[in-house]
Order: C-alpha cells, then sequence, then structure tokens
C-alpha cells in the first residue's frame, strides 16, 4: 500500500508525494522492514558501454607504427633534433611543401613509419605531459653530451618511469669540443638507468642534431624497441583516438589533430569527443596533405567539429552524427551536474575559509591561449605561483581570442 510506504518514509523524515523518486539506500530500507531484500542493478549507461573497448581477436591485430615523444632539459636540443629526424626524410620534391603544424609529424625509415608527437616539454607543460603520455610507445630523452643530466632530465625521467613507456637515451650535441658522454652515462647510472654497453639495459645514442651525427642510428633503435614492444592495433573497425590539440582557425573553424589509436578514420564518419560532436569534413596529414582515411598510430588534422574540443579527450566513432550529438549533450548535462556539486561545496568553503582569514587578496586571471593543451599548462604554472600574501584563482580557461564576457567575468 502506497499510503502506508509514505507514512513509513515520513516517520524518517522523508517527505514525499506517490509519484515522486527515492533513492536507492532509502528504498532498500522500506523493503528490509517488509523482509525483502533488495539487490541494486548495475545500469550501463550508454555512454559507458561506448567508451569500454571490446578486446581485440589476435588475429584482426596488425603492427602499427611507434608514437614517440622527444623529453628533455630546455636547450639541449630536442626541437633540434625533431628537425634533424625530419630532414632525414624530405625529399627534393618535398622541400618546397611546408610542414604542418599539426602537433606531430610521420618519418618513414626502411620502409617503416615512426610519429613523433611535438609537444613542448618544460616544466610549465608537465599538464600537457601528463594528458600526452597515455599515447607515448616510447620516449627519447634527450640530453646534452657537454651540460649532463639536469632538474628537467630528472622530473622527465619520472615521468616516463610513473607511465611505464619504454626511454631510449639520445646523447646530443656530441661534435662539441667540451662534450663528455661517459659522465652523462655515469650520472644516468645514478639515476638507476644504466647503459647497454655498461651491462645495463638502457639505449644510449650519441648523436648531433646540428652536425646530423647518429640520427639513423637513433631511428633504427627506436624501431628495434617498437618490434620488442610488439605494437599492434585493429585497422578495421570504427576509430579511436585521442586529440593532442585543438584550435579554432579562421576559415576553417574548430579544427584538432587526432591520433587514431585503434581502427581507421575516415571522411563522413560521426564523431564524439567529450562533450564535442562532429562528422569529418575533411582530415589533414602531417604534411598538409588531403586524406581519406587514417589507421591506427596516424596522426591527422580533422575538420567538422561543431566546437573546439580539448585536448587529451577521447575520440570515439559513433554511428550517425544525430547519434553522436544526443551522447555530446548527455556528457554536458553530466558535467554541468558536476559543476553544480562542486560549486556548493566550494561556497561553503570558501565562506568558511574567509571567516577564518579575515580578507584575502586575491587575483582572479583568465587564460586564452591558441591550443587548449597550452591553456591546461599555464593555468597550472599560474596556479603554483600562488603564496600567503596573494590567491591567484584561475576563474576561466579557453581557447580563442579574448572576449568581452572574459572581461566582465574577470
Amino acid at each position: 500500500n502506497p499510503t502506508e510506504i509514505i507514512k513509513k518514509l515520513i516517520a524518517k523524515g522523508i517527505m514525499v508525494t506517490v509519484n515522486q523518486q527515492i533513492d536507492f539506500e532509502n528504498a532498500a530500507k522500506i523493503a528490509e522492514e517488509y523482509g525483502f531484500l533488495v539487490d541494486k542493478e548495475e545500469v550501463k549507461d550508454e555512454l559507458e558501454m561506448l567508451l569500454e573497448e571490446t578486446p581485440d581477436d589476435e588475429k584482426d591485430l596488425q603492427p602499427r607504427p611507434p608514437i614517440v615523444t622527444v623529453m628533455g632539459h630546455v636547450d639541449h636540443g630536442k626541437t633540434s633534433l625533431l628537425d634533424a629526424i625530419r630532414n632525414t626524410n624530405v625529399t627534393m620534391k618535398e622541400m618546397g611543401g611546408i610542414t604542418q603544424h599539426i602537433g606531430a609529424s610521420v618519418v618513414e625509415i626502411n620502409d617503416k613509419k615512426i610519429v613523433f608527437l611535438d609537444t613542448p616539454g618544460h616544466e610549465a607543460f608537465t599538464a600537457m605531459r601528463a594528458r600526452g603520455a597515455s599515447i607515448t610507445d616510447i620516449v627519447v630523452l634527450v640530453v646534452a653530451a657537454d651540460d649532463g643530466v639536469m632538474p628537467q632530465t630528472v622530473e622527465a625521467i619520472n615521468h616516463v618511469k610513473a607511465a611505464n613507456v619504454p626511454m631510449i637515451v639520445a646523447i646530443n650535441k656530441i661534435d662539441l669540443p667540451t662534450a663528455n658522454p661517459d659522465r652523462v652515462k655515469t650520472e644516468l647510472s645514478e639515476l638507476g638507468l644504466v647503459p647497454e654497453e655498461w651491462g645495463g639495459n638502457t639505449i644510449c645514442v650519441p648523436v648531433s642534431a646540428k652536425k646530423n651525427i647518429g640520427i639513423d642510428n637513433l631511428l633504427e633503435m627506436i624501431l628495434l624497441v617498437a618490434e620488442m614492444e610488439d605494437l599492434k592495433a585493429n585497422p578495421n573497425k570504427p576509430a579511436r583516438g585521442t586529440i593532442i590539440e585543438a584550435k579554432l582557425e579562421k576559415g576553417k573553424g574548430p579544427v584538432a589533430t587526432v591520433i587514431v589509436q585503434n581502427g581507421t578514420l575516415q571522411i563522413g564518419d560521426a564523431i564524439l569527443a567529450g562533450t564535442v560532436y562532429g562528422k569529418v569534413r575533411a582530415m589533414l596529414d602531417d604534411k598538409g596533405r588531403r586524406i581519406k582515411k587514417a589507421g591506427p598510430s596516424m596522426p591527422v588534422e580533422v575538420l567538422g567539429f561543431s566546437e573546439v574540443p580539448e585536448a587529451g579527450d577521447k575520440l570515439i566513432v559513433v554511428e550517425d552524427e544525430k547519434k553522436a550529438r544526443e551522447l555530446a549533450e548527455r556528457r554536458k548535462e553530466l558535467q554541468k551536474e558536476m559543476e553544480l556539486k562542486r560549486k556548493q561545496k566550494v561556497s561553503l568553503e570558501d565562506l568558511f575559509s574567509q571567516i577564518q582569514e579575515g580578507s584575502v587578496k586575491e587575483l582572479n586571471i583568465i587564460i586564452k591561449a591558441d591550443v587548449q593543451g597550452s591553456v591546461e599548462a599555464l593555468k597550472k604554472s599560474i596556479e603554483d605561483l600562488s603564496n600567503e600574501e596573494v590567491r591567484i584563482k584561475v576563474i576561466h580557461g579557453a581557447v580563442g581570442a579574448i572576449t568581452e564576457t572574459d572581461v566582465m567575468l574577470a
């Protein structure tokens, strides 16, 4: 009898009407009073089911190119090493073509491909790296032969160890008269990275990005490690990937670079990334050429998003655009709920802390950048600058130009 149940609930201090839903715990308690045990059925959300990847059959898996991130101390030559690697691959006919800045580049050696992520590696980009580390198969750690191991080198090593990713050390600038590769090896050994030639299992490759020494050897080592890692994916299914960069481009609209991790992304696919949906209108490879499809490990610039997605978001292909839109809306709602919960918590805590602190000088900051990854990184760096006298609060971070509402908000 519903009236009886309502009475019982009111007795427990829960005011309800006949058509109202109550939470599971209270429903279970009432059922228990009637001598029933209630079991909670786990309802799998459609979103969750989509996110869960069904394991592939061994026979469907095919080898895929390794995805490599270059890390190291700020002036140890990461950028020049990446440039040298790219240039080994530039044939004369390509010289006229400009390298697109899509956040990744593909290099070919012995008919095999290697994908390099161009993530800026500095302390400020820890956030970006933390997001990027999950797509990386191999890390190349650049250490200058004259400088040796520096604080950021140690930081990079810790990141790589935490991500459990194999690492190759490139000892750069060996052409300098002050180069001392043995000292670098000693310092690395002290950090637990014992070089292979000293009986350990860390591959160290002497290189000079400037004089183009040892670059091919480094690439061959990458392929060797990739072979040992047995990297495989199934190209014959709808694509999944990760967004490594996203921006709003004049004349193109929202544009994102996606690394395909499984399956094949094709023109016309309906896509979902975080709270953003869309349909693949066009795809460009790292050389700026239009392509129709992209398989596992390949970086592509994708046009056709409803708005700018976030770097680090997972990209999933769904059956059609309508479905993608529904799921994106659903995610937005869930995000709003989370935000509300957070705001409720924050406002109370704020109230108490302000009472305790008297008045706090607070600096409200809005960050606007061209790429979402940079927003994340800057946000973290700026928040770290807070001290007792001034509290720095990043109230908003987004991609694009500064708008009137931003100024109002600040």
